[in-house]
């Protein structure tokens, strides 16, 4: 699994479109009215790497698994949805377990496509959806407040507790203003408090502003303001042309560059928003390549090669050796593992060695 990603935003932003698109299927029903998707979508994806492809044409295997990332579509979101408006706050539960969000933002204009609210404003339209989502997160903090208090008055608290209800109050008088948890400054420890809770508003975010065909490669007035409060907030920012996207979806692979490159991009929306997402959780890729399988391994910025082994199999970390180790550039350039060895490439690594984004690794284990 690469990582799992949830779809927000308002009706008739082009989220369905963009779900459709980046799966390449029509799980979800893409049509002019709100609450058109009444069940969350969820697609799994595979992770494009032209990395993995060049290892497969070097290996030759029998089978070849890329990373995968999982989206989770749920339907549109409204003025009023943590307190039961539209269809309700039941929705805002499919995304607690994703570990980041991807809101939609409508930055098109189109006469024949409803807006719930009347007008294009994205700014607005992210306003909007930030607060419901803060909304139904302070659900959470106050039972959370008072189940502290209950737990002083009985009897029963620790000596954390007062520091928590000091802590969970001041969050809570942040989010009454409809500002989600991630922008509260909060120590480790603090983080460890919530992260059991899964608050919507504490995952990280990035922006996708839906645009039209005419609008690629560089946007227009709306994406700009998205653009600019996504890096108020660091966040990134992707824009896509859904319509586009579900275009390049349904093309062979062979037509999609030239495709791509008649509308003056390198890449794809979907390797955009990708790249994005890996930024943003600081993921990176790993590889094993042999003959029976090639296959690609998410891991995070920072792991060691026995937490990289883990990803296989718990019993490769618990008995980890070594990680005989050859950088992707030198596989590449040297046309696999005997050439790579042969020019001296390959290594063998200990249980400190933090593993580089494209690593192609052979575990050596013992339990």
């Amino acid at each position: 699994m690469g990582f799992k990603c949830g779809i927000v935003g308002l009706p008739n932003v082009g989220k369905s479109t963009l779900f459709n698109a980046i799966t390449a299927s029509e799980q979800a029903a893409a049509a002019n009215y709100p609450f058109c998707t009444i069940e969350p979508n969820v697609g799994m994806v595979p992770v494009p790497d032209p990395r993995l492809d060049r290892l497969v044409a070097l290996v030759k295997p029998v089978k070849t698994i890329p990373a995968m990332m999982q989206f989770v579509d749920i339907a549109g979101l409204v003025k009023g949805a943590a307190t039961g408006e539209g269809l309700g706050n039941k929705f805002l539960t499919h995304i607690r377990d994703v570990e980041a969000i991807a809101q939609v933002v409508r930055c098109f204009e189109d006469p024949d496509v409803i807006h719930v609210s009347g007008t294009v404003d994205p700014l607005r339209d992210i306003e909007v959806i930030e607060t419901e989502l803060a909304l139904k997160d302070l659900e959470q903090v106050d039972a959370k407040i008072a189940k502290l208090a209950a737990s002083v008055r009985s009897g029963t608290a620790d000596k954390k507790t007062p520091v928590q209800i000091e802590f969970f109050t001041k969050l809570k008088a942040h989010m009454d203003k409809g500002k989600g948890a991630r922008h509260f400054p909060m120590n480790e420890e603090e983080l460890s408090w919530i992260e059991d809770m899964r608050m919507l508003t504490a995952k990280k975010v990035m922006y996708v502003a839906n645009v039209g065909e005419a609008d690629l490669p560089k946007g227009n007035k709306y994406s700009d303001a998205v653009i600019k409060h996504a890096a108020g907030e660091g966040a990134p920012c992707v824009i896509i042309s859904g319509k586009i996207e579900a275009e390049i979806a349904l093309l062979p692979a062979v037509e999609r560059k030239d495709f791509l490159e008649g509308l003056g991009l390198t890449r794809s929306g979907l390797d955009d928003l990708i790249r994005a997402g890996y930024t943003l959780l600081g993921l990176r890729t790993y590889f094993t390549a042999g003959v029976k399988e090639v296959r690609a391994w998410t891991i995070h910025a920072g792991d060691t090669a026995p937490k990289a082994a883990g990803k296989i199999h718990s019993d490769f970390e618990r008995g980890f050796i070594s990680a005989e180790t050859i950088a992707y550039a030198d596989f590449d350039q040297f046309n696999g593992e005997q050439g790579a060895k042969a020019k001296g490439k390959m290594r063998t690594e200990g249980k400190e060695y933090v593993v580089a984004d494209g690593d192609v690794l052979l575990f050596r284990f013992n339990v």
